[in-house]
């Protein structure tokens, strides 16, 4: 322990550290705070502290009764998906992400789900597709409505792969990068051409031809890029 650091966060590392390498398993009960107290040499409201810091990562769940105390927590991939998302849209709000930047990766990331998908796309999967495509394509839509039924479309694509694991890696890419990208071009874009390419992506899933969605997604990013360059272009100029 380094007395002249954060005596709660060096607590907290230590037993996440533990939880990680499986040295404490999942559901394991952590020893009390008297005994982590004794064990690292600090006063009980500094691992108190320090047990809210593995809560607040979801990491530890608590207990009360006889029973009780603090317990190592499964994380959920669902619970997982939601920390990427915020981390994600954190990440490219803060940063200077170029356009480019990030429509390269949301597109790389999302073709890598095209041949999983092509294989493994379900009925509700097509359903889920082809429902935002009409929602897409009513005129009274509001452009918020459709940058999300836009999100919706594109989460099916990646949930096709069948890949839970995908899915996670993918949060970011789809439910950050892409609402994004979207707040650049709504105002420029076609919605008969997003539609359309949708239409090719859906098609394409449906037949079970990779390559075919491979090649719909590759136009799309084409589109979405030269989209987001001629309304730089046009700033510039003005």
């Amino acid at each position: 322990m380094d007395r002249t650091a954060d005596l709660s966060a060096q607590i907290a590392e230590a037993l996440r550290d533990a939880i990680v390498e499986g040295r404490i398993l999942v559901d394991a009960r952590l020893p009390s705070e008297a005994e982590l107290a004794e064990r690292f040499r600090v006063s009980r409201p500094t691992v108190r502290e320090a047990l809210k810091r593995l809560a607040a990562q979801s990491l530890i769940r608590t207990q009360r009764g006889k029973a009780g105390g603090a317990f190592v927590r499964r994380l959920s991939y669902e619970e997982a998906y939601g920390q990427q998302v915020t981390t994600s849209t954190l990440l490219l709000s803060m940063n200077e992400i170029s356009f480019d930047v990030a429509c390269e990766a949301r597109f790389a990331l999302e073709r890598a789900c095209a041949p999983l998908a092509a294989r493994r796309r379900t009925p509700d999967h097509l359903a889920t597709m082809r429902a935002e495509m009409e929602r897409q394509a009513q005129p009274a839509l509001s452009d918020e409505s459709f940058c999300a039924s836009d999100v919706t479309f594109h989460r099916a694509l990646v949930d096709a792969a069948g890949n839970p694991v995908l899915s996670y890696q993918l949060a970011g890419a789809v439910e950050a990068m892409q609402p994004l990208m979207n707040m650049i071009t709504f105002t420029a874009r076609s919605r008969e051409e997003i539609v359309r390419l949708h239409t090719a992506i859906a098609d394409a899933l449906e037949a079970g031809d990779a390559g075919a969605v491979d090649d719909a997604l590759h136009r799309l990013e084409s589109y979405t890029q030269g989209l987001a360059h001629d309304l730089i272009a046009a700033r510039s100029g003005a």
